[in-house]
């Protein structure tokens, strides 16, 4: 079967990247085919800076930050997202909602119902974005979903197998009266609840949901408040991508692998690997077919020990001049080990670590300023009182403190107001607090 089409790059260069040049074939000299039999091909290096930048500008986070009054569409939305690939959704609601943020890193102060719209419009035409499994729950281009039909009925057989009286009743309301969310089937149905309280303890209605969510038979029409509201996939997903031909599966990984290589620039296979969630396995047997088209390079990188796959459009600007707070699911920092290669920084996510044992806080963002993590900062809204808190402020070891701070009081102040907060008030924790509060004048903004 033929391999879909992927979604086509941002043919605009990354903003920031003066200088930047794009990239074919990185030290590909020139030889005879007499030669070439002689000698194994030389694999080509590159510097760790070189790497970093490269990752920065697949991110679109090369380019200083925009203007304030810069306004944000529905275009600039559709080219981000053809360039980082998907959101992450996650249920953390301490600062704002996670799939919203790396928006705001990349394209400054927009307003979120630009995002909501594009993700979950009143009709099937309008959506841009789709809600689906891809690195885990993700907003995704809604036209990569027939790059990911293969993965549906992956282990959710069972389950519906053994209680598919229940769920062909749930089906059925919900093609009757859909959207619903687990709740309204569960009234509908009077099915029981869940037997014990608790985040993740799902009555046999949320169950049934989730899997035919995961089963690709229904989708998110729309989100009430963070809850889910279920509909047929059909009344969901634009008519021509339904339409559209199911690739094979070993094409549709190919295609995915192609997209991650392309959303970071560069990684291990690893790393490629993590962003559509694909085993390392598959993921390197498509990038040895990618290799062989020409699509993607195996490069060095110094003081990597595994080897990285460079994207054959990917470019390395000779300085890049980002400045965002980046949140911990954000597609630059989201896989650890990667980060820690990238910026020489160990960085983990403390939310489920005790708050006496937690090192950094609870929902830190990684500070950007141009190719270096310069601060850490622990960031909570605190909307009853309009004010954004700075519970503990970091400075990177062997980073300016000066630097750090007044790239920190820039961005804070950016994302008080995209979130409509008065001020913004600094706690006493971390060795850049008092600094950061003499710099924002106290609490105020």
């Amino acid at each position: 079967m033929p391999t879909m089409p992927v979604p086509p790059p941002s043919s605009a260069t990354p903003a920031g990247s003066t200088g930047s040049r794009a990239v074919r074939r990185v030290g590909a000299d020139r030889v005879s085919s007499a030669a070439a039999v002689r000698r194994p091909a030389r694999v080509p290096e590159l510097t760790a800076g070189q790497a970093r930048r490269i990752a920065i500008a697949a991110q679109q986070l090369a380019g200083p930050p925009r203007p304030p009054d810069a306004p944000v569409n529905r275009g600039h939305l559709r080219r981000l997202l053809d360039a980082i690939g998907l959101l992450q959704i996650d249920s953390v609601n301490v600062l704002a909602r996670a799939h919203y943020l790396p928006v705001f890193a990349r394209l400054g102060g927009y307003p979120r119902s630009l995002l909501d719209s594009a993700a979950w419009p009143s009709r099937p035409a309008d959506r841009m974005l789709l809600e689906t499994w891809a690195h885990v729950a993700s907003l995704v281009p809604v036209t990569v979903e027939p790059l990911l039909r293969w993965r549906r009925r992956r282990g959710s057989i069972r389950w519906l197998e053994q209680h598919s009286a229940f769920a062909d009743d749930v089906l059925a309301l919900i093609a009757e009266r859909g959207p619903l969310s687990a709740g309204d089937i569960e009234r509908e149905l009077a099915a029981p609840g869940p037997g014990r309280s608790g985040w993740w303890e799902w009555s046999q209605t949320k169950h049934a949901c989730e899997l035919l969510f995961a089963d690709g038979v229904i989708g998110t029409a729309y989100r009430r408040g963070f809850e889910r509201c279920y509909d047929l996939l059909e009344r969901i997903v634009p008519a021509p991508i339904l339409a559209a031909p199911t690739p094979a599966e070993a094409d549709a990984k190919r295609a995915l692998v192609e997209l991650a290589v392309r959303h970071h620039g560069i990684g291990t296979a690893g790393d490629l690997a993590d962003y559509y969630r694909l085993y390392v396995a598959d993921t390197k047997a498509a990038l040895a077919d990618l290799i062989e088209a020409g699509t993607v390079q195996r490069v060095a990188v110094r003081g990597w020990r595994e080897p990285a796959y460079l994207h054959a459009d990917a470019r390395i600007p000779r300085r890049v001049a980002g400045r965002a707070l980046l949140c911990p699911f954000d597609p630059l920092i989201w896989e650890r080990d990667r980060t820690e290669r990238l910026f020489g920084v160990r960085y983990r996510i403390e939310i489920y670590t005790p708050a006496a044992k937690r090192v950094h806080g609870y929902y830190v963002f990684p500070l950007l300023v141009g190719e270096t993590i310069a601060g850490r900062f622990d960031l909570k809204a605190d909307r009853a009182n309009r004010r954004l808190l700075v519970q503990a402020a970091w400075t990177e070891p062997g980073v300016d403190p000066g630097t750090a701070v007044v790239a920190a009081v820039q961005e804070l102040r950016r994302m008080a107001d995209w979130l409509d907060l008065d001020d913004i008030g600094v706690a006493e924790r971390g060795d850049l607090a008092a600094k950061l509060r003499r710099e924002l004048g106290g609490s105020a903004r």
